[in-house]
């Protein structure tokens, strides 16, 4: 684990610290992502105190896969694409229940029993997308082909006080969690959370970093702006639309345009921060909770269209994993079962398996494909 966070010039952060939503552009079109949450386990060995994601010891849960199987099924029956494996960090070794369960189940880590749970997942018709928290290459590499994309926020490069206990989550894991993922080549989403005690320069500092991994690998696809937001165990109060609107003004001049930003349409008020740069309203599903935030509910998918519709632009139905990852033959419908790279960058983004389900003869494949030619619709 390198012990050091990438350098970041002070004088682009100034820079970027003047920057107001006057001075970006809004996007030419909207896209989401239809999808559900499957939060596969509950611990955590972090203990953040805006979280309400984690369980203590001997609370925890744990997905078995008959439930995994009855979750995914359900979504896509409802059309879905996407299944967000939501997960807490690799536990410590205080949930001896969890592992006493994985045990059993015939793994001996969390991350076997997330590819198990992932294959599962693409043979009842959805792609996994998934959000494991910090991981060492090893824990990747096992994952990774079995997944269309994958994700983690970085959060903050700044050390806060809602990151303190114990079990300290510390910026340059995060930072280390994405670099793995552009060596191994993952297409990969991460974002910012805004409001937990961080700084405007730290914004500017946490956006820079992101940016120069993706100059340095290319791999990541989408930039998440998420306020915190008051629930049970967070009670520091919300950042203010003004502090949102410029920090999404920020992110858009900070990141190259061949990189989606989005802000939660569920904790942020998305309609006012459209002239700010987003081009992207997130996952949302129209099966299950967001189960990191139960007390904020989805929009329905015909809000989405509204808040397209007053922004005076296009809304589109996304793939977990972005279009522009996706190779050619994959565009055209002529994929032979050969991996070959994205017209962009001549590089293997997409596995085979999930090439093979992306052009796959099943009712799997043709709603995939509906998303990718644009034939897919929104329940009105």
């Amino acid at each position: 684990m390198r012990s050091e966070l990438p350098s970041v010039d002070q004088a682009t952060v100034e820079e970027l610290l003047a920057v107001r939503p006057a001075e970006v552009s809004p996007a030419s079109e909207l896209s989401f992502c239809r999808n559900v949450f499957v939060p596969l386990t509950t611990a955590c060995r972090y203990t953040c105190t805006y979280c309400t994601y984690f369980d203590p010891p001997g609370e925890a849960s744990l997905l078995s896969p008959e439930e995994v199987r009855e979750i995914v099924r359900d979504g896509a029956d409802a059309g879905c694409t996407e299944a967000l494996f939501t997960f807490g960090d690799d536990p410590d070794d205080r949930y001896t229940e969890i592992y006493d369960q994985l045990a059993e189940w015939g793994h001996d880590t969390i991350h076997s029993y997330l590819r198990e749970v992932c294959e599962l997942t693409i043979e009842e018709g959805l792609l996994p997308h998934a959000n494991p928290g910090d991981q060492t290459r090893e824990q990747m590499e096992l994952v990774a082909d079995c997944n269309a994309s994958m994700g983690v926020m970085l959060e903050t490069t700044a050390d806060v006080a809602a990151h303190s206990g114990p079990r300290v989550k510390t910026p340059a894991q995060r930072v280390e969690t994405i670099r793995t993922a552009g060596e191994l080549g993952v297409p990969f989403t991460t974002g910012i959370l805004v409001g937990i005690g961080e700084h405007w320069a730290d914004r500017a500092e946490s956006l820079l970093t992101i940016r120069k991994l993706h100059e340095e690998y290319g791999h990541i696809q989408e930039v998440i702006v998420q306020p915190v937001v008051e629930n049970e165990r967070w009670r520091g109060g919300e950042p203010s639309l003004e502090t949102l609107r410029r920090t999404v003004a920020m992110a858009r001049a900070a990141l190259p345009d061949d990189v989606s930003l989005q802000v939660p349409p569920n904790l942020a008020p998305a309609g006012e921060v459209v002239d700010c740069g987003i081009d992207d309203l997130g996952g949302v599903s129209p099966v299950t909770a967001d189960h990191i935030n139960p007390d904020y509910a989805w929009p329905a998918l015909d809000r989405l269209q509204e808040i397209a519709d007053e922004a005076g632009v296009p809304l589109t139905e996304r793939l977990p994993v972005y279009e522009r990852y996706l190779p050619a033959e994959i565009r055209s419908g002529e994929f032979d079962g050969n991996p070959a790279g994205s017209p962009e960058t001549d590089e293997e983004w997409i596995s085979k398996r999930i090439r093979e389900e992306l052009s796959a003869d099943s009712a799997a494949g043709e709603r995939y494909r509906a998303v990718i030619d644009g034939r897919s619709s929104i329940p009105m």
